[in-house]
């Protein structure tokens, strides 16, 4: 049988925290690289599927094929261990500390960025064959998308900066979700089919992620959007990392450990009325 129950996955969930605290750092750079650039060519699949058909839906439901081929290559997204990781430091496993987890989260953090950033490049060559030329639909969409998330937001004040928290939070419930889901089949497929519901839900929502926005913004900045680095970091970035890792701890790692793995032990409780002895049964001659 190829379901997990939550108990055995919980466990799975700590084990996989504390993993990647002793990761190399060689390692995680490299995990995490290659996790932001698949993300970000499947965000770029999903916005090219969206203008070329005309249908956003489409281009949600196809996006998850980026998140289900960097899971099961073993890469790493900031959004996964801002969910696994502290879970090793909340139970205390033996040379996890505050320390390791925030080098941990810094590297990958970087390693995200790198990898988005790569195919924000690539992308704009491409959408402009090497800028010689003014971006196609692809290249015109991914150019305002960057504008209407920072300077909207920005418009609307603390509303707005709170929108913008909120729907990073609500992200990363669902991005964590996905992970954990991959926990729950032992099978390929099983693991493909409940990493894909949540995926595709959080994007068509358009939940705030931060990795897909570092490839987003800085792409935008490259085909000329109207918006600036600080407009970037200060409107979407930095709100939606923060918002992304409040989202993971707490509705997805935090409430599973607290409820599959910390569990308070059931009472041994005695029978009010015991029975009374039996005498021992004289065996038959």
């Amino acid at each position: 049988m190829s379901y997990v129950p939550p108990a055995d996955f919980a466990k799975k969930m700590i084990d996989a925290g504390e993993a990647k605290v002793f990761m190399s750092a060689r390692d995680t750079l490299i995990r995490a690289y290659m996790a932001g650039a698949i993300l970000a060519l499947s965000a770029a699949f999903a916005v090219t599927v969206t203008v070329n058909t005309g249908e956003p839906l489409l281009g949600a439901l196809l996006f998850p094929v980026g998140f289900c081929m960097l899971y099961l290559l073993g890469f790493d997204l900031l959004t996964g261990v801002f969910t696994l990781v502290p879970l090793a430091l909340i139970d205390r496993r033996c040379g996890v500390t505050l320390r390791g987890m925030l080098r941990n989260w810094g590297l990958v953090f970087a390693g995200n960025f790198a990898g988005a950033f790569t195919v924000a490049l690539f992308m704009a060559i491409i959408v402009t064959f090497g800028w010689s030329e003014a971006p196609n639909a692809v290249g015109e969409k991914i150019g305002h998308i960057g504008e209407g998330r920072t300077l909207g937001y920005a418009a609307h004040g603390a509303a707005g900066m709170l929108t913008l928290f909120v729907r990073a939070v609500m992200c990363n419930w669902m991005v964590s979700t996905g992970v954990v889901a991959a926990m729950m089949s032992t099978s390929v497929s099983g693991k493909i089919m409940a990493m894909w519901m949540p995926i595709l839900l959080f994007f068509y929502m358009g939940f705030e992620h931060s990795i897909v926005n570092m490839f987003l913004f800085p792409a935008g900045l490259l085909l000329g959007g109207n918006f600036t680095i600080a407009d970037y970091m200060i409107w979407n970035e930095i709100p939606t990392v923060i918002g992304n890792m409040v989202g993971g701890i707490t509705f997805v790692g935090g409430v599973i450990y607290a409820t599959h793995h910390k569990t308070r032990p059931e009472l041994d409780r005695a029978p009010t009325h015991q029975p009374a002895p039996q005498a021992p049964a004289v065996a038959a001659e």
